[in-house]
């Protein structure tokens, strides 16, 4: 059975999916493979649970292109708490221009895209 997270975060990419967005799931963490070798994967630690980009429409000095802004996503339920190093990372990606924030619901994370 999915826990909590993982439901609120089901619900959030099939309500954000549109032309102008594409959001990849980023798991983060890592294991112990069959010698025993620590494998990490993810992003890097920290990294939000949804990774993509929105596309947007340049106007004036690139009329009529779009371009893609590196979007993340963390996912908490409403009572979950935020890691440090997952503020630090949206604080980043805010910081160079990205969108970033952490969503409880569909219409968080929405609201992060509009």
């Amino acid at each position: 059975m999915a826990n909590q997270e993982t439901i609120v975060q089901n619900k959030i990419r099939l309500a954000i999916n549109a032309p102008h967005v594409r959001m990849f799931r980023n798991n983060v963490g890592s294991i112990k493979d069959k010698d025993g070798r620590l494998v990490t994967f993810g992003l890097c630690k920290g990294s939000s649970d949804l990774i993509g980009f929105k596309s947007v429409e340049i106007t004036a000095d690139i009329i009529g292109k779009s371009v893609a802004v590196f979007t993340a996503i963390e996912i908490k339920t409403p009572k979950g708490k935020i890691s440090k190093s997952q503020q630090a990372f949206i604080d980043m990606v805010k910081a160079k221009g990205g969108l970033a924030g952490v969503a409880r619901s569909i219409e968080d994370a929405q609201e992060m895209l509009s």
